[in-house]
């Protein structure tokens, strides 16, 4: 390779990691001519905030009033929306209106999404629910890997893309999209250098913590904030009333008699069950149930949210359970109860094997986000024998 060649390759790659504002520092400087272009344009996005509405000029006229969800807010001032995730700020600047200059060092601007990276999987089945599965470009999961057909689909259409999980994003192909945010779970804080690079790149990073409310309809209600950050308030609003509409009368009743367990088979032999404060005990408790098991020891008080036990202490704890749920997710769904009982014999002698009230999840039930009160409907009609209601996420195993 000449001298004069050597330098005028050197020039270049000095040249895209100036656009790229600390991008990766082995990013490749052959880059393709549209990825330059994108990362300019990007730049150009960024920067508009120094022109427009000086942020000190804006008043606050109002809020979203919540009704079970603690772990965001949004104040409104005027068109602009303000949310709150944590210690953490963005302002909405709405499609059409100008950019807000002057922001506090907390506070980063954030416009309606047109091109955004959805990385937490329970956030995409509240897009789908308010349909704003158009302004999804780009998956955190494989599309193999989806349960909500209409992700699946738009990946097989090549109108949303893979890129990447939240440890290992694909920075190259979120720069040629034009990504507009990333919307990620509170996993991305194992990685933070991840999320710095994210945001050196212009795009904001917004950390949702769903997983955080203590309610389940709290969960539910993230829809709400979906709805303003994608524009669409009146859907996001409507769906939430409607599902708690459906779940507050069953609440409200009083509670029934039966016990439940929700609860996996390891490959090492242990259980693996949701501690009594999980909203997965809560539901069956706001279904009219009670949760087994509920001794948990003081060591096991940590921040997750299930424990493992050794299959003996689940059979001392849960053997007199009136109803058993075994969680599909991890190993797959139970095709039989032979299947439960190969997995230890001591489940012939569970009072719910015994009495044929066995029951599994269904496969998709942790990815469709939107079903948390028709899971409690389900929940409820197992524990009143309710043969009329069709069991949306529950299967019978027999």
């Amino acid at each position: 390779m000449s001298v004069p060649h050597e330098i005028e390759y050197h020039l270049i790659f000095r040249q895209d990691e100036e656009e790229l504002a600390g991008a990766e520092k082995e990013y490749e400087a052959g880059q393709e001519p549209d990825d330059r272009e994108a990362s300019a344009d990007r730049k150009e996005t960024v920067k508009e905030a120094d022109g427009g509405i000086d942020f000190t000029t804006l008043k606050k006229t109002g809020g979203v009033s919540l009704l079970y969800a603690t772990q965001f807010q949004i104040e409104e001032y005027g068109v602009y929306k303000m949310i709150t995730i944590g210690d953490e700020r963005f302002l909405l600047v709405p499609d059409g209106e100008e950019a807000v200059a002057n922001l506090p060092a907390d506070v980063t601007m954030l416009r309606q999404p047109k091109k955004a990276y959805v990385v937490s999987t329970s956030v995409m089945d509240l897009l789908q629910a308010v349909d704003a599965l158009d302004d999804v470009r780009l998956s955190g999961t494989k599309q193999e890997d989806w349960y909500i057909q209409a992700a699946k689909d738009a990946m097989a259409d090549g109108d949303m893309l893979y890129a990447g999980k939240y440890n290992q994003p694909d920075y190259e192909k979120i720069i040629s999209e034009n990504c507009d945010v990333a919307i990620e779970n509170t996993m991305i804080l194992h990685n933070p250098e991840v999320k710095e690079k994210l945001e050196a790149l212009g795009i904001p990073v917004l950390v949702e913590r769903s997983s955080y409310e203590t309610h389940p309809l709290g969960r539910l209600e993230w829809i709400r904030l979906y709805g303003v950050l994608f524009g669409k308030e009146e859907q996001a609003d409507a769906f939430y009333q409607e599902q708690v509409a459906k779940v507050e009368p069953i609440m409200k009743k009083d509670a029934t008699d039966q016990t439940m367990a929700f609860f996996y088979v390891t490959s090492n032999g242990s259980v693996n069950v949701r501690k009594p404060g999980d909203y997965i005990a809560k539901m069956i408790q706001l279904a009219g149930g009670s949760y087994l098991p509920q001794a948990v020891k003081e060591d096991d008080e940590n921040a997750l949210s299930t424990m493992n036990m050794q299959m003996e202490d689940f059979y001392a704890q849960a053997k007199d359970a009136d109803i058993l749920i075994y969680n599909s997710t991890i190993e797959g769904e139970l095709d039989s109860v032979d299947t439960l009982l190969a997995k230890s014999p001591l489940f012939a002698d569970f009072k719910a094997v015994k009495e044929g009230k066995v029951y599994c999840t269904t496969a998709d039930f942790f990815q469709e986000t939107t079903g948390i009160a028709s899971f409690i409907e389900d929940l409820h009609a197992v524990m009143t024998g309710d043969t009329s209601h069709e069991l949306k996420y529950l299967k019978e195993v027999k």
